[in-house]
């Protein structure tokens, strides 16, 4: 009797995010409702393996992920990773509130074939139940997920071949807007009544994730990062693209590349972060977003928090998903200072170790 009433320990997953420059993981612990980082490991992705959020190298992408798995406690198993960018597809459904799960399976595999504009047999599902739709109590709102089935057996590949067990595929912006609970540290105090949008900036896609009331309502991919940074400084200042992204980080630029190089760039990010803004307030009828949370490695040049709150109004951020949180000894604190804006989709997926819900 007494084992029926011991919770069982959640198992620790890592949290991989495999990204076009690098490989990003993290691993997290928890006791009662804290958190602790245990672990954090970036490797660089050599180049042309990953396109897009698409994998070109299932081998390549796998050796990196080794040397990501020797950095990790030989104890931790499994890895959660997760999807993005064209072949995934989101919607919000509505279900007769009276379905069971299994008829809500039936009923969404008979109604597939219209939502999803790919052959139902090269694609994967999932689904979500939500909550009670507001206008229509008969109704029950559920979240569907689908994604080409190639481009989730190309990652559990590469994650298996490098000794992890992959337990979850999750969806990339679902991942990020997970953060928020971490973030609201971060944030004015009434930021859990409002809305909240993570942008997340990588190498060449840009993630939107909008959070209300803790609640995941609006997600976009749009074709925009760092690299468009890079090849202007490969084209200004004849250089490798590796010497661009060192020259990049390093801020080992000309004086003048602020005019020649930041600012075109700055204005191009502005022209997506406002027409993202747009998106979401023409899609969901809401009147304003209230906050802006940016992560990824891109939001780390100089002045895009700034830019946002002058330009847009909106009270914009550099995201710190640790904020707070016990490490553990072994955490390189200066590599996690400079790195833990491109954590956040990690720990998004590190999350799913302490979360029972599908999506």
């Amino acid at each position: 009797m007494l084992t029926k009433l011991i919770k069982k320990p959640a198992v620790w997953m890592v949290g991989i995010d495999i990204g076009s420059h690098s490989v990003k993981a993290v691993l997290l612990s928890q006791k009662d409702a804290h958190y602790r980082l245990e672990a954090i490991a970036i490797e660089p992705m050599p180049k042309g393996a990953m396109v897009e959020r698409s994998i070109q190298d299932i081998e390549a992408v796998s050796r990196v992920i080794s040397k990501i798995r020797k950095k990790m406690p030989k104890a931790v198993q499994q890895a959660a990773v997760a999807v993005s960018g064209q072949t995934v597809i989101t919607k919000v459904i509505f279900m007769d509130v009276a379905l069971t799960d299994s008829e809500l399976e039936s009923q969404i595999e008979i109604e597939a074939d219209s939502l999803i504009p790919y052959p139902l047999d090269e694609v994967s599902l999932d689904f979500e139940k939500l909550h009670i739709n507001e206008t229509d109590p008969s109704k029950v709102n559920v979240l569907l997920s689908a994604a080409r089935t190639e481009s989730i057996e190309a990652r559990v590949g590469a994650i298996d071949a490098a000794g992890f067990e992959p337990k979850v595929v999750d969806v990339e912006a679902y991942a990020l807007s997970r953060t928020i609970d971490l973030c609201y540290a971060s944030l004015p105090d009434d930021a859990v009544n409002k809305i909240v949008a993570f942008i997340d900036v990588g190498a060449s896609l840009t993630l939107v994730s909008v959070v209300h009331n803790g609640q995941t309502i609006y997600t976009r991919d749009q074709v925009f990062g760092g690299e468009q940074y890079t090849n202007t400084i490969v084209s200004y200042y004849n250089k490798s693209f590796d010497e661009a992204e060192l020259a990049k980080i390093n801020g080992d630029l000309p004086p003048n590349y602020t005019f020649e190089v930041l600012a075109p760039f700055q204005t191009a990010f502005l022209q997506q972060v406002r027409r993202a803004v747009q998106m979401f307030l023409t899609t969901s009828g809401k009147d304003q977003i209230d906050y802006i949370v940016l992560s990824g490695g891109t939001s780390l040049i100089r002045g895009l928090d700034k830019l946002l709150v002058d330009e847009l109004g909106i009270h914009s951020i550099i995201i710190d998903p640790f904020n707070g949180m016990e490490l553990a000894p072994t955490i390189d604190r200066e590599q996690l200072d400079k790195n833990k804006a491109q954590l956040a989709v990690a720990t998004g997926l590190a999350l799913r170790s302490f979360s029972s819900c599908h999506i």
